[in-house]
Order: structure tokens, then C-alpha cells, then sequence
């Protein structure tokens, strides 16, 4: 069967598409059906089953006779370490914790929030909550106090596992006392502390409240795999809310077993023992649903990457790992690989390695311009697939179906809607818009098995959020088009559609052009205010390593191109070349804080920022061009 055939099959009957991706899971009792409807556009999925998420993905693989194979590969050229941890070794540890965890009073639904780098303990410790259906909260290492008691507040953690400290390129950031500020802060107070101590920054522990990892677990009886129904929350993940207050998104457990195990083989193309990496941090959905769970499920090895695309120690680091541990599909971020394409243009670096096992790489999180991607197929001679998912749906909506068929690529485009997304592009009043025509991107409910069938705690948030703009629908908060071939365009956020004299601009669409500049390794573009015309567009352009000529050439340049292409409606006159672009840590170019600078509003410091100094740069790089008032962070 091809793409068209299973997608038309889903649509045909989606009960039986979605019973039959059951049966690839182990349940403790078989759901009677997939979908339940509860009424009020609200749906579930597997609802009566009962099954375990840390059985299907640690011990039926034991069981089943593969417990010598690798799991879990840990490469570490921050500390210059590396380990591999098979199945039955997994399997063992996650036994230990969660039989720990148990024994300090831990039990089904309650809390634990996971607080850690990327080592392989943070996969142990979100397998072992799973292990005893604790629900998981995984906040980004880091984090500062204040964003982590938010969290604290909002899931009520009976208790915190975290390290001892986490390690950027030139500095260790001691976690204890974050932690401890946190807990000063929040209302409420976890019971205790289960510290991971690391020799390159150890935590002062108190007596009675915090625990060594190790010695924590001495003594304690190994805890079996408890069956949870099928709709119990797997974990609860943060996403930044555009009130500045996160969003607990809730996974169910059933779904989320049956939708990732699916996409291993017919997104990412994957065979079980075969190598998958995704290079991101378990703090994110892409290291929830692609570093632990999905891989581990599906029963592949799984590389767990603590360092950078550059500078660790440079910009060779994902090819070594690629050719060193034999990955077959890669799976990270437009913005790490226009990190290494700043650093080394030509691909020096790359011929270092050998990567002929790698068969494809897979991109998200940040919109991918298609001079990036032309850029990576010429230099590895690997197909490049785009794909689009959020961190509410925990994987694809749109991508290129590789592991049913291989669709021909539209660079630009991240293909074609999955089975279970039924994808529309509405204008504002609700109503479809013709091929090739900007709109908002809505999927009509109900969403399928593993997305979010709601917010912790926030039900009316979720309606609100979600639901309310477009009945019937999920409102994705991007904006796009559909062409006539069916595949998808997704141009910007919605808040990134800036009306220029009437005219509503994607300026997705004009990064692609900037992108296309030979200088310009990165770019980003946002809608300022303006008085006659309503907004105006501005961009911001990284330059390629090694570029010395006048940055005012290279802007009149910029301008000139975005003039030619999208013509003198775009009204692009103001851009200026930056040494940095702010971002969160997983590569998100955070325009919204750039709109608000360049039009004086108060705004909050993003949580999830890479280095808040950057806004100050970038601030004064608009009051060069005549905007932000000097207005500080809220």
C-alpha cells in the first residue's frame, strides 16, 4: 500500500485503522475500541485498555529474547565520556528507581517533577515513574528558580529527581540551588529530593530531604510494571503560553504507545536494533517522544547527546556521531544545522566521517528555508525531509511517509498530513480557503490517539487555547496554505502574519528569500508597527563565518531581493545584520519578544531563552534603526 491507500484507509473506517496500530502493543486487558467521545468536542482514546509504558518499552524487549541490545548510547564530548546500556541493563535500573520511588510513598498518579541534563539517568527516571504510573513532569535543566516553582505550583510533585549540576561549553550550572530556590518560591513543597551527583559540580544535600541517586536505591525491592488504564497521564509537559503562564500538556498513555510505535518505521524508517538520534533534551517533547519513548518502544537503540551541534568541540561533532555509532535515521532542528553550516560552509568537517549508513535526516521545531536543506542534501547527498508537529500532539502532523513511501519532496513543504489529521486552512471566519491561499491551519477534531486530550488542570484553558476560535476544530497557531497536490506550506505562526497595508505577509516567506542570500547563514523577520501602513516588515541577518564585506552592502542587498520576489507590497526597507539571533534552547528563533522591543511593550523574559543578553543586542540594534523604546522585561 502506498501513501494514499493507508491515509485513505484511516479516513474509510478509523476505528479499525487505529485497533489494528494496537495490536502492536502489549496491553494487560485489550481495549474494546479505539475512540470514546465524551461529549463537547473532547475524545479519548484506548479508554478501557490497560497497559504499561514502561513494559513496552524496556521489558517485552527482554522478554522477547533482545535484552544484550543496546538501548541506550550516551556520547558525551562536553565531559568526553561515552556508555551504552542494553535492554536488560534498562530494564534493571528503571526496576531499582521506580522500586525506590515506591518505597518513599510514591504511587499511581501522583507527581514527580525531572529536572536533569542529557545523561542517561533521565531516561531512567522518566521510565520508572512510567514504571509505577507516577506522572512525569521533565522541566529543562537550568531552568531558573522562578519558571521551575511555576511548574512545582501547577503539578504538585510529591518529589524532584534531578543532578547535581548540568554542563554548558565553558561552565557548569549547579542545579541544588535552583531547586531550592524554587521550593523557597512555590506554595506548594515536594516531600523530597533524589540528587544524581556529578563529579564536575557537587550539591550540598540535607539530611533526611535530599538523597543521593545511588544511595537511594540500596535496599529497595525492584518494582514490577503496574497496568494503568489507557487514557492515565503518561507525563505532563510545559509549553509556553502566550500569556506568559505554561501550559501543562497532558499525554495519555494508550494513545501515545500505539501513535510513536507507529511512526518509527513509517516516518522515520526504522527496523528494530537499528541506531535512531534525535539530537535535542529530554526537556522537550522532541526528547520525550524521540529520545525515550518512541525509539525505545519500537525497540531501537537510541543515542542520548549531551553537547552541541558546534563547538563540542566543533562543527564535525554530529557527523562523528553519526559515523561512530552507525545512525541510520537524524532526526534535529533547522537551527542547529544553520549552526554548522555558519561554521563550516564548505563541509570540511564532513569529510572527516564516514556516513554512508545514514539513510535520511529529519528536521523540526523552527520552520526549515529551503536554503538550508538544499545546502545539507548537496553536502551529504542524504534525502533531507521537513516535518511539522507540536509539542500537543507529541509527533507528525505533516511529513514525508517514508517508511509506506517516499512522496517526492517539495522543499519548503513538510509534505503531507498523516493518518489521523484531517488538515484545513481557514480564513478567519471559519470557512476553507482555495489552494495556494494564506490561512490558519486547523485540524478537524477528533485529533488522533497520543495528542492532547486536554491542559493539567485547565480545562477551560484548553478550550479556550484550542478549541474555541474554529468549532469542531484544533487550532494549530500556524499559518499556511495547502497547494493542489495536497502538500502542506506552513509559513509562520499565526501572530507571525503581519499586515502591511492590508496585505497579509508571511514572513516565513520572506526569510526564505533572505535565507537564499550566499552571505546569510541565518535570518529572522518580524512585523514592527507602523503608523501609515499598519506594521512593516524588518529582518535580521546572520552572517556566513569568514564574510567581510560592508554589512550596508549586504542589507541593500537583502532588501533588494525580497523587493524582486515578493514584490514593493512587501514594503521591506529596514534589515540589519546581527552577530546572534535570540532563541529558546531548542532552537526557537523567539520573534514575539522581538516584536514587542521594536514596539515598546513590556514583555516577559522567556523562560526557555538560550542567553538573555542577546535581547540587549538586539535592542539596540533597533534603536539603530529608529524603534524600541527603553522599555525593561516584566
Amino acid at each position: 500500500m502506498g501513501y494514499k491507500d493507508v491515509y485513505q484507509s484511516w479516513q474509510n473506517d478509523p476505528e479499525a485503522f487505529w485497533m489494528q496500530a494496537a495490536e502492536a502493543i502489549d496491553w494487560d486487558k485489550k481495549p474494546s475500541k479505539a475512540l470514546f467521545e465524551r461529549g463537547n468536542d473532547l475524545f479519548e482514546w484506548y479508554a478501557d485498555g490497560m497497559v504499561n509504558t514502561c513494559w513496552n518499552a524496556v521489558d517485552r524487549h527482554v522478554v522477547a529474547g533482545n535484552g544484550d541490545r543496546v538501548a541506550l548510547i550516551y556520547d558525551s564530548p562536553i565531559t568526553g565520556t561515552q556508555s551504552k546500556t542494553t535492554y536488560a541493563q534498562l530494564q534493571s535500573q528503571t526496576a531499582a528507581l521506580a522500586g525506590a520511588l515506591r518505597a518513599k510513598g510514591i504511587d499511581k498518579g501522583d507527581r514527580v517533577i525531572i529536572y536533569m541534563p542529557m545523561v542517561p539517568e533521565a531516561i531512567v527516571a522518566m521510565l520508572a515513574c512510567a514504571r509505577i504510573g507516577a506522572i512525569h513532569s521533565v522541566v529543562f535543566g537550568g531552568f531558573a528558580a522562578h519558571e521551575l516553582a511555576v511548574r512545582i505550583d501547577d503539578a504538585r510533585p510529591k518529589a524532584i529527581l534531578a543532578a547535581s549540576c548540568g554542563i554548558e561549553p565553558g561552565r557548569v550550572i549547579p542545579y541544588k540551588p535552583l531547586i531550592d530556590g524554587a521550593i523557597d518560591q512555590s506554595r506548594h513543597k515536594p516531600e523530597f529530593t533524589v540528587i544524581l551527583q556529578r563529579e564536575h559540580g557537587l550539591a550540598d544535600l540535607r539530611d533526611g530531604v535530599d538523597f543521593d541517586w545511588h544511595a537511594f536505591q540500596n535496599g529497595a525491592t525492584p518494582a514490577e510494571c503496574l497496568p494503568v488504564e489507557g487514557t492515565h497521564p503518561a507525563y505532563i509537559l510545559y509549553t509556553s503560553g502566550t500569556t506568559g503562564a505554561p501550559k501543562g500538556v497532558v499525554r495519555p498513555t494508550g494513545g501515545h504507545l500505539v501513535a510513536l510505535n507507529w511512526t518509527m518505521k513509517n516516518v522515520y524508517n526504522v527496523n528494530p536494533g537499528e541506531v535512531f538520534w534525535a539530537a535535542s533534551d529530554v526537556g522537550w517533547v522532541v526528547g520525550h517522544s524521540y529520545i525515550c519513548y518512541g525509539p525505545l518502544i519500537h525497540g531501537n537503540t537510541s543515542v542520548v547527546f549531551e553537547g552541541k551541534p558546534v563547538g563540542t568541540p566543533d562543527a564535525g561533532t554530529f557527523w562523528r556521531v553519526i559515523a561512530e555509532h552507525g545512525v541510520k535515521s537524524f532526526f534535529t532542528a533547522p537551527t542547529a544545522f544553520r549552526a554548522v553550516k555558519r561554521d563550516d560552509p564548505k563541509g570540511v568537517f564532513l569529510k572527516q566521517h564516514d556516513i554512508s549508513g545514514l539513510r535520511a535526516i529529519y528536521l523540526a521545531g523552527e520552520r526549515a528555508d529551503p536554503d538550508t536543506i538544499e545546502w545539507m542534501q548537496n553536502l551529504t547527498g542524504k534525502p533531507v525531509y521537513d516535518h511539522w508537529w507540536q509539542t500537543e500532539t507529541g509527533y507528525t502532523i505533516a511529513g514525508n511517509p517514508v517508511g509506506i513511501e517516499a512522496l517526492p519532496v517539495k522543499i519548503g513543504s513538510p509534505t503531507v498530513a498523516m493518518p489521523g489529521y484531517d488538515v484545513h486552512i481557514l480564513d478567519e471566519g471559519g470557512h476553507e480557503v482555495p489552494p495556494g491561499t494564506l490561512g490558519a491551519i486547523a485540524i478537524k477534531l477528533p485529533l488522533p490517539p497520543g495528542t492532547l486530550p486536554t491542559l493539567w488542570n485547565a480545562e477551560d484553558r484548553f478550550r479556550k487555547s484550542y478549541l474555541s476560535h474554529f468549532p469542531g476544530y484544533y487550532e494549530t497557531g500556524d499559518a499556511g496554505m495547502k497547494d493542489a497536490d495536497g502538500y502542506l506550506w506552513i509559513m509562520a505562526r499565526t501572530d507571525d502574519v503581519i499586515n502591511v497595508a492590508g496585505h497579509r505577509l508571511s514572513t516565513g516567506g520572506m526569510e526564505e528569500v533572505l535565507a537564499a542570500h550566499p552571505d546569510v547563514a541565518e535570518c529572522a523577520v518580524i512585523g514592527v508597527a507602523d503608523d501609515l501602513k499598519g506594521q512593516l516588515p524588518m529582518g535580521f541577518v546572520c552572517l556566513t563565518k569568514g564574510v567581510n564585506r560592508p554589512h550596508d552592502e549586504i542589507t541593500r542587498e537583502c532588501i533588494k531581493l525580497v523587493r524582486d520576489q515578493i514584490g514593493p507590497v512587501a514594503a521591506f526597507k529596514l534589515c540589519a545584520v546581527v552577530d546572534r539571533l535570540p532563541k529558546t534552547r531548542s532552537g526557537k528563533i523567539l520573534r514575539r519578544t522581538m516584536v514587542q522591543i521594536a514596539d515598546g511593550e513590556a514583555y516577559k523574559m522567556p523562560a526557555t531563552i538560550d542567553d538573555p543578553a542577546i535581547l540587549d543586542e538586539i535592542r539596540g540594534t533597533l534603536q539603530t534603526l529608529g524603534y524600541a523604546k527603553e522599555r525593561q522585561p516584566s
